[in-house]
């Protein structure tokens, strides 16, 4: 079948899906139809938007720095939400009669179909407008707007050619709970380059601009505002390498195409070798201790690694953790004390300890017969925690006070990071006993139905009670501040801060431990509801 003939059939199917799909319930129909909306009115906006930038000195880097952002949303969101498009898993096409090269066509055509590429199509709209100036400059941005919106399509469906074997898998759907992380380090990305934009104006994303022009499918825009200041030999370079970028994609795609509906899927299938070294691998257990201690912390660890959810929970605070501190010191407004963000948000790890091991609880609950077991398996999962929590708040703790120059006060911000840590994982571990939830091991939701107002209670309740528990190392860092002793005497806070840490972990693990021990049975109904 030739492309002419396939596309027709590929739009039809692709319309189908997604009637089929809005028929399946009135709660998607509902989302969907309002997720257009607002992205088609935000669509507007933002076009109305650059057409009111025409006629600005710094224009061409803001549209060009937009056009970079949409095609990085293209080359990603086939990876976080690989669900979206039916249409992008080519293998089930694998066992039709078809051609790589006329289907690559076909697809590329039905993939205009939809509101993202409508969205994209504003956007690219706007920004020609933004730019051109003659009326040569608009029949380039004519050209312009059609490789630019080509190459997005091209890369979204490259990607997902390339990667379509993890995103139909089960642990490819759940890396989508990883795009938590993106929205997170992307708000905060925003959030400082508006604070500098605020501060200085629009000529900040000149150097940004000029770089960027040259990065398909923002060069397909900077070539219109080439044409429009006369330098067309600039503009014919740019559209070059747009359409460059546009046959790479589609080889790229066509070969991904072709090795996907000719070869067998072994994705799933691990090699003798690597089940072998697997088997043989016991470094991890051999540098932690001996017995129960030891098992329970391999397990926690392991989970950190090998659960997406977990993993992305852990990503997440990680890289939160580190942003907040940094930028703010980055930007110079910044202070010590808020590297305390990263044991913070590390010490969140602590709260819901069972409801992350979920429907496996039942195999812990079996080993806990008494208030000690119970004991032995919070300690441990504290411990587990404590291995990464604290070299990673001192490591965000120095660096922080290295960027702003303030090493009198880094005594004081550990003392303070290393007693909420310790005040956090006492609460987790109390609030764990008392308030567990389910985590769904599907989809993105990370609260069962029902138990919200539990999960409220166990973060929030927690984080209050461990801000109380913090108070005395507050009040006496706040006293040393004001008093004339704050040179002599600041240092202390370091032992103070770190023994007292150390003592609200001690005696939250011990209250822990007998409603541990005596509410096994509501612990494992309540975590297995997922």
């Amino acid at each position: 079948m030739s492309a002419g003939e396939i596309t027709p059939v590929l739009i039809r199917l692709k319309l189908s899906l997604l009637r089929n799909g809005l028929r399946q319930s009135g709660g998607r129909r509902a989302a969907y139809i309002t997720s257009a909306v607002f992205a088609l009115l935000f669509a507007a906006l933002q076009l109305i938007g650059l057409i009111a930038l025409r006629g600005h000195a710094h224009a061409a880097s803001v549209v060009v720095l937009a056009v970079a952002v949409l095609g990085l949303g293209w080359a990603v969101m086939p990876l976080f939400f690989p669900s979206g498009d039916e249409t992008l898993d080519p293998t089930r096409l694998v066992m039709l009669p078809l051609r790589p090269r006329p289907l690559v066509r076909a697809l590329l055509t039905a993939s205009l179909v939809g509101i993202g590429p409508l969205f994209t199509l504003c956007l690219l709209a706007g920004s020609v407008i933004a730019v051109a100036r003659g009326g040569a400059a608009f029949a380039v941005g004519v050209v312009a707007v059609v490789l630019a919106l080509l190459v997005c399509v091209a890369l979204a469906r490259a990607v997902a050619a390339a990667n379509v074997r993890l995103l139909t898998s089960r642990k490819g759907r759940d890396l989508a709970v990883l795009s938590g992380l993106v929205i997170a380090v992307g708000a905060q990305i925003v959030n400082f380059g508006a604070q500098r934009i605020g501060a200085s104006g629009l000529g900040e994303l000149d150097p940004a601009g000029d770089v960027l022009q040259w990065v398909p499918p923002a060069s397909a825009i900077g070539a219109v505002h080439a044409v429009s200041e006369g330098s067309y030999g600039r503009a014919v370079a740019q559209l070059a390498l747009s359409a460059g970028a546009l046959a790479a994609l589609l080889a790229v795609w066509s070969r991904h195409l072709t090795r996907l509906m000719t070869s067998p899927d072994g994705s799933t299938l691990a090699t003798a070798d690597t089940a072998a070294r697997t088997r043989s691998s016991t470094g991890l257990a051999g540098l932690l201790p001996a017995g129960r201690t030891g098992t329970v912390m391999e397990r926690s660890l392991r989970y950190v690694w090998r659960d997406p959810k977990i993993k992305a929970a852990w990503v997440t605070s990680l890289a939160i953790g580190l942003i907040v501190p940094v930028f703010n010191a980055w930007q110079g407004t910044g202070s010590v004390y808020f590297a305390c963000f990263a044991a913070g948000m590390l010490g969140i790890q602590m709260y819901n300890q069972f409801g992350q091991d979920s429907s496996a609880f039942w195999m812990v609950a079996m080993t806990i017969s008494s208030t000690r077991d119970a004991h032995v398996e919070l300690r441990a999962r504290a411990y587990a925690l404590l291995l990464i929590t604290l070299p990673y708040a001192a490591l965000v703790t120095v660096l922080t006070t290295a960027m702003l120059g303030d090493w009198p006060r880094l005594p004081e911000a550990l003392g303070l990071s290393f007693a909420l840590l310790g005040a956090m994982l006492a609460t987790g571990a109390w609030t764990s006993a008392r308030f567990p939830y389910s985590i769904p091991q599907e989809g993105y939701k990370n609260v069962a139905p029902g138990q919200t107002g539990l999960a409220w209670i166990s973060i929030f309740g927690g984080m209050i009670g461990a801000a109380l528990l913090c108070a005395p190392v507050i009040a006496l860092t706040i006293w040393l501040n004001v008093s004339a002793a704050d040179d002599d005497l600041a240092w202390l806070l370091l032992p103070v801060g770190t023994l007292y840490g150390a003592l609200l972990t001690a005696v939250g693990l011990r209250l822990a431990a007998p409603p541990t021990a005596r509410r096994l049975p509501e612990i494992l109904q309540a975590v297995s509801k997922g």
